[in-house]
């Protein structure tokens, strides 16, 4: 099989644990490039912050963020396509979840809003915030977001929820489930939650991207390493899952790398694409048509 498509998740995949970037990593994605391969990122990041690792990448694609709810390759252009959650709905969504000891977080391609909530089990500070380079992308904090939200309404592409407790996000997940019809959630851990509108999804995201490029879903190689990566993993022509990722992600996929730690995608792309012609090769004779 040809493969014209390379989709990266970012953290747990082309980042290491420590958040940095390997140089093995930024050489084989130059590499594939070279031979024609789309390589856009797959994230639950926002633009901006996908954008900057991109960039460290020499990426200049389409990105597919916000878990596949914004696909742009720069804000001051109108994105491919966007969803968005409905001013009503985050507003009803938010006065719901102040109800329970909770970091809301509204993540906006522009700017994010959140409560001053600190949570107790630190997990905020095992977290590697990702919302992006602070002089480009504005964080706001705030007392009460639902206040906020009566005078300056906002329709994001996602929500993030950090619980303090876990049967509160189980209780909240439940609860969301049955009153909201317009969003879908994610659960990423014991504590956190993220919120979508309904019918979004990495995958989704994928799809989208696809049709805009004209590329199918077999031409594409997908990797990652979370639980919101197995179904484009399943889906695209070479699922790959990272050496890091649970068994649930690796039993969905073909094949599977070695952790972000031991560069997995730099060996993944060395095994599947060295054989593999120039794109442009291959259409001049005519083995693939655009």
């Amino acid at each position: 099989m040809i493969y014209r498509l390379l989709a990266l998740n970012v953290d747990g995949t082309i980042l290491q644990s420590n958040g940095r970037l390997h140089k093995s990593t930024r050489d084989a994605i130059e590499y594939v490039q070279q031979k024609g391969v789309y390589v856009t990122l797959v994230t639950s990041r926002s633009f901006p912050s996908a954008k900057k690792v991109a960039k460290a990448l020499k990426i200049n694609s389409l990105l597919i963020t916000h878990l596949g709810s914004y696909i742009s390759n720069d804000l001051r252009s109108d994105p491919v396509f966007e969803k968005r959650i409905p001013e009503d709905v985050t507003f009803q969504l938010v006065r719901f979840l102040e109800s329970f000891p909770c970091q809301i977080r509204l993540v906006h391609e522009k700017f994010s809003l959140a409560n001053k909530y600190k949570l107790n089990h630190n997990l905020l500070a095992k977290t590697v915030f990702t919302s992006g380079d602070p002089i480009f992308y504005s964080q706001q904090f705030t007392d009460s977001i639902s206040e906020t939200l009566v005078n300056e309404p906002v329709s994001p592409p996602k929500i993030e929820v950090y619980f303090e407790y876990e049967e509160d996000l189980k209780d909240a997940q439940q609860a969301i489930n049955g009153m909201f019809s317009e969003v879908s959630l994610s659960k990423l851990n014991d504590y956190r939650m993220d919120i979508m509108p309904e019918g979004v999804s990495k995958l989704n995201g994928l799809i989208q991207l696809g049709e805009h490029l004209g590329i199918q879903l077999k031409e594409m190689v997908a990797i990652g390493d979370g639980h919101d990566d197995i179904e484009m993993i399943e889906a695209c022509g070479l699922g790959v899952s990272m050496g890091n990722a649970s068994v649930e992600v690796k039993k969905a996929s073909d094949w599977v790398t070695r952790s972000n730690n031991q560069h997995g995608v730099s060996y993944m792309v060395k095994e599947h694409f060295r054989k593999q012609q120039p794109i442009e090769f291959l259409k001049k004779m005519n083995i693939i048509k655009m």
